[in-house]
């Protein structure tokens, strides 16, 4: 038997390294979400369109939201059976992670009942509210960055993100990410969502632009602490890299 001091002689390292690299990992995430933070609304102040869809520099209005119908058309026009599970779009509740300037969002706001947008930038919001003004069942809330906490604790029916956590630089914030939208999803429902895939790209990740790459072994893992089911996935090793992540019953 170790004597009680001994114990926490021997033990009390070992805690203060732990309980160092618990700070500094919690000090490194706020960083990060600072950055995330000031350079997209940087961005957002200079041209919020071109950097929310770089395909294009002076987007008109007819030309960037017609974008976002297409992304639409493509990625859940396409799979309404997945998504809707039975159910009658106009009565789903529908959660988008990064709406940026609303392009998307005013889209989904035409096809499902109830719309709600986060993003980490304070005037892609307010252009984001702009954008959907005329649409009553879509909300914007200005989030942290990682967490959906300014989202109404509501059941949903559907999350979807598309060319948002391609530019997250922390698996650590693409996990907490999928684990709030796992909070707020309904039993089976959808989360539909694009990461970067392209692992042998030896880009370094950085605060704000390039985002951390995931495999396909990291996404299924990620489902599973998460409490989903990785069900398909398409695209492993490419940018455009889609998961179907649905909530376990």
């Amino acid at each position: 038997m170790f004597p009680k001091d001994g114990l926490k002689t021997i033990f009390r390292p070992l805690y203060r390294t732990l309980s160092r690299t618990y700070a500094r990992a919690i000090y490194g995430t706020r960083e990060q979400l600072g950055l995330m933070e000031r350079a997209w609304d940087g961005r957002a102040c200079e041209n919020a369109r071109h950097f929310v869809a770089t395909g294009k520099d002076d987007w008109t209005d007819e030309e960037f939201f017609a974008s976002g119908e297409r992304t639409v058309a493509e990625q859940i026009l396409s799979d309404m059976e997945n998504i809707c599970q039975g159910k009658s779009p106009d009565r789903m509740r529908v959660l988008e992670i990064g709406c940026g300037a609303g392009r998307v969002t005013r889209a989904l706001a035409r096809i499902f009942g109830e719309v709600h947008a986060v993003d980490v930038s304070g005037e892609m919001v307010r252009q984001a509210r702009v954008a959907l003004s005329q649409y009553p069942n879509a909300k914007v809330y200005r989030n942290n960055g990682m967490d959906l906490r300014v989202v109404p604790e509501l059941p949903f029916d559907f999350a979807f993100s598309t060319i948002v956590f391609q530019h997250i630089p922390s698996y650590r914030i693409i996990e907490n990410y999928v684990r709030e939208t796992h909070r707020l999803l309904a039993p089976g429902g959808l989360f539909k969502f694009q990461v970067r895939g392209n692992t042998a790209d030896k880009s370094q990740a950085n605060e704000t632009w390039v985002g951390v790459a995931i495999s396909d072994g990291q996404a299924v893992s990620c489902a599973n602490k998460c409490g989903f089911e990785a069900r398909y996935r398409v695209g492993a090793g490419t940018m455009e890299f889609w998961l179907w992540f649905f909530k376990n019953e």
